[in-house]
This record gives structure tokens, C-alpha cells and sequence, in this order.
């Protein structure tokens, strides 16, 4: 097949597997197609496992046009930078930081997004620049400001923006900031995850204005939150589904490593030995995570892997107070913990999901969240706002 017999497969295709699974409405196909995905992705990127998480080995367009036009139109994500640019060559980096989204991720975020004609729309993390024009197509050119820390990702973008017609205004700045010159916002999109909603970004939206972004715990587990702009200067939104974004670059926290919480002491140092019914499987599916990761504070973890399929998990605080162990054996109900520091963390891990099983494990969409217009906090909810989680511990 020719170039233009696989896009034109590969488009039609994809449309037709995203409008069945609802991602992709009949009001976004005309824009859908009048801005292929293919324009915004470099001639060399790693697409997105189909299952799980990762990315798979380098394909290059100019080595495998088959290979290339087939992960374009497949629903994956596709890293195109890894390590903040430091990273060269066709091997996989030690970290993705930019990509060309999962299209499904991307629909069904600007469809919870509800631009109306001539919707101002302000954008946070330009990426590769598909979504600054696929808005700038919906609600016009002239209403859609981008922002983009990353300069030369700036530029690329910039340049598959304009090669494609559109000329939105671009900035190369710091999105946790917005930008106050296009405010006040009908809609702002973020692509990028967050750990906190920018205040100053509500500021910048009108009474009754939407913000959808990624929204992910310090625990882990995230989910896209769509957050409308109250009359007092507040934002009170629900959950619309589950996501996976990188984080955004300001908000993204450095892990201290877990010598640094033992002292210098093999482990388990002075951790307290106890016994938990739990498995740590449990409390390690990304719904539970987000669950737990709502109801509490500044902890974090990480599994430690050993070849017979047995793993400790690590629970530590961000502070560098406290931490726990659970080891996880296959087959066994009991499991080893120890804990060592002022806070138990995982007896508040432990409280937090048998909480979420208690309340029927609910789903993403009956988990909400409110940001205070004064003082910033940030408050999620089960159902309605009238009834929060408050932090256990």
C-alpha cells in the first residue's frame, strides 16, 4: 500500500473504533478528520503498549512507512521525547516527557471539555500540538492559547501547527502559571498530570468557565477531573474517567531513596514487626491507588521485585519521617510488615482502602473534587461535594 492508501485506512479506521467505544462524538469526527494525527507525530517515536503500560521499540518512518502509519492510527500513545530532551538515538530513554496522546485519552477529554462556538480556550502542555489544533479548528485559531515549558518541543510544535493552517498564540512559559494576558478562559485543557490545580489558572476562568485536567495522588492512581468555576472563585467538579499522564514538569517530586529513611541501618532497622491480612496486591491496582492515595497525605510507594515472583512494598512519607514494608509472598493470607517512624504508614494505607471497599468501591466517576477559591485546598468528595474524605491518620 501507498502512503496515502495507509492514512487513509489507518483514519477511517481509528474513527470508526473510537466512535464505538463513545470516545470519539459525531460533533468532534468533522475535526477528527480535518486534522489527521499523523501531522503532529516525528518521523521517529515508541508507541504505547496496547496492554498495560511502557513503550515498545523505536519505529521509524523513513525505515517501516507501514509500521509508522500503523501505530499513528492505532489508540496508544506515543512518546516522542525522552529526559526532558537529553536523550538521543532510537533506544528507549530512562523516562518519557513528551508524547503525542492516546487518541481515546484526547477525545473524551475535549469532548468533557464542552467548547461551545467561540470558546476562549486556554491549553497547558502544547506537546506535539494536535491538541492546540484540533481546538483550533473546533472554536477557531484566534481563540486558543497554548503553553509549553519545553523549548524545543515549543518549537516543533509550533512549526506542525503552522504547516498545518492554524495559528493559535503559542507560549513558551511556565503552565502552573497560565497566561493572564489571554484570560479571563471559557475552557482551559490540561495534558499534563497534576498533583495540584493551579490557583492562579482558576483565576484566569470565568464564572461558570471548565477546566478538565489529570488529576493523580501523591499515592498513585489517577483520573481526569472536570472542575467548573463557581461564583466565589472556587472549582467543583467530578471524576470523568481514569488517566495516565506524565506529570506536569513544576510538580513533579524528587524520591528519596529508601537508605535515607533507615539511617544507615540495614533494613529493618528499628521498624516495628507486625502482621496484616491485606495483601499489598490489593492496595495496588491503580483504582485502589487513587482511592487511598485520595485519603491520604505525602505517601508514596514502591515494590521491590525478587525473581520468584515475591516483591516488598515501600511505603514512604515525603517528609522522610517514616516508612513501612510489606512483603508479599504468593499463596500466603498473612503477610509481614514493619513500620518505623511517626506515622504508621501502612496501618493509614490499610484504613484508607478497607474504607473504599466499605463505601462498595466506587468508581472514578463518584469521586469529585473542590478547590478552594481563598486558600487553595483541595478537598475530594464521594457523590457530592457535602460529603468529603477527610484524611485518615
Amino acid at each position: 500500500m501507498t502512503e496515502h492508501e495507509l492514512r487513509e485506512a489507518g483514519l477511517d479506521g481509528l474513527a470508526s473504533r473510537l466512535m464505538e467505544s463513545g470516545a470519539l462524538t459525531s460533533d468532534w469526527l468533522p475535526t477528527y478528520k480535518a486534522v489527521p494525527r499523523e501531522l503532529f507525530v516525528p518521523d521517529v517515536m515508541w508507541p504505547g503498549q496496547v496492554k498495560g503500560t511502557g513503550q515498545s521499540e523505536a519505529v521509524n518512518r523513513d525505515e517501516d512507512a507501514e509500521a509508522w502509519f500503523a501505530a499513528v492510527y492505532s489508540d496508544v500513545s506515543l512518546t516522542t521525547q525522552w529526559d526532558d530532551g537529553q536523550h538521543s538515538g532510537t533506544g528507549k530513554g530512562r523516562t518519557p516527557t513528551c508524547s503525542n496522546s492516546q487518541p481515546s485519552m484526547v477525545f473524551s477529554m475535549l469532548n468533557a471539555l464542552d467548547v461551545q462556538e467561540n470558546s476562549r480556550v486556554l491549553e497547558i502542555g502544547t506537546g506535539t500540538g494536535w491538541n492546540a489544533s484540533l481546538l483550533s479548528e473546533r472554536v477557531g485559531s484566534g481563540n486558543v492559547v497554548s503553553v509549553e515549558v519545553d523549548e524545543e518541543n515549543a518549537k516543533s510544535a509550533r512549526e506542525r501547527i503552522e504547516a498545518a493552517g492554524y495559528h493559535p498564540t503559542l507560549i513558551v512559559g511556565d503552565g502552573f502559571e497560565g497566561h493572564r494576558r489571554g484570560a479571563p478562559y471559557d475552557r482551559v485543557l490540561v495534558t499534563a498530570a497534576l498533583t495540584e490545580v493551579p490557583h492562579r489558572v482558576i483565576g484566569q476562568v470565568r464564572t461558570g468557565g471548565i477546566i478538565v485536567a489529570p488529576y493523580a495522588t501523591t499515592y498513585g492512581g489517577e483520573g481526569v477531573v472536570q472542575l467548573t468555576v463557581q461564583r466565589d472563585g472556587s472549582a467543583v467538579g467530578s471524576f470523568v474517567g481514569s488517566s495516565a499522564f506524565m506529570r506536569l514538569r513544576q510538580q513533579r517530586q524528587k524520591r528519596r531513596h529508601v537508605r535515607d529513611y533507615l539511617g544507615g541501618k540495614p533494613w529493618p532497622a528499628d521498624g516495628v514487626k507486625s502482621m496484616t491480612t491485606i495483601s499489598p496486591d490489593e492496595v495496588g491496582d491503580w483504582l485502589p491507588m487513587f482511592a487511598i492515595g485520595l485519603q491520604t497525605q505525602g505517601v508514596f510507594p514502591w515494590a521491590e521485585n525478587y525473581d520468584d515472583g515475591s516483591y516488598t512494598l515501600w511505603l514512604r512519607d515525603t517528609a522522610v519521617t517514616s516508612w513501612a514494608t510489606v512483603d508479599y509472598e504468593p499463596g500466603r493470607d498473612e503477610f509481614v510488615v514493619y513500620q518505623s517512624g511517626p506515622r504508621d504508614l501502612w496501618d493509614e494505607v490499610a484504613v484508607a482502602y478497607l474504607h473504599w471497599e466499605a463505601m462498595g468501591k466506587p468508581e472514578f466517576e463518584r469521586f469529585g473534587l473542590t478547590v478552594d477559591g481563598e486558600t487553595g485546598e483541595h478537598m475530594p468528595w464521594l457523590d457530592n461535594p457535602g460529603s468529603p474524605l477527610r484524611p485518615v491518620g
